[in-house]
């Protein structure tokens, strides 16, 4: 089950469980939108995945209690600001491959 991590690790953004600005990669590195566009290039710093949109858990009991009440939203903060003129370094020869391909 996703920890649906309450903010951004690069820039510490505040990113509830409903943003629709949260992208994870496969191993649910967490950043906002905003960081994975323009300051990652769609290349985790962590894995070198790519991202894609985090979903959202139903706030209300739609059925069998699975929802936020029972599952709620991860407190605990990753905060690891990414060292740009390394993360440049690392992703210049993958940022080009798709996601799916590397």
């Amino acid at each position: 089950m996703l920890e649906l991590r309450p903010t951004c690790e690069h820039c510490n953004k505040a990113l509830p469980p409903e943003s629709t600005e949260t992208m994870i990669c496969s191993y649910e590195c967490t950043f906002c939108k905003d960081c994975v566009e323009h300051v990652l290039h769609n290349v985790c710093p962590n894995c070198g995945g790519g991202f894609f949109q985090r979903p959202n858990r139903p706030k209300n009991n739609l059925r069998d209690d699975n929802y936020l009440g029972t599952d709620p939203a991860s407190t605990t903060v990753k905060y690891k600001p990414v060292d740009i003129k390394q993360h440049n370094v690392f992703a210049k020869n993958i940022q080009m491959i798709p996601p799916h391909e590397r």
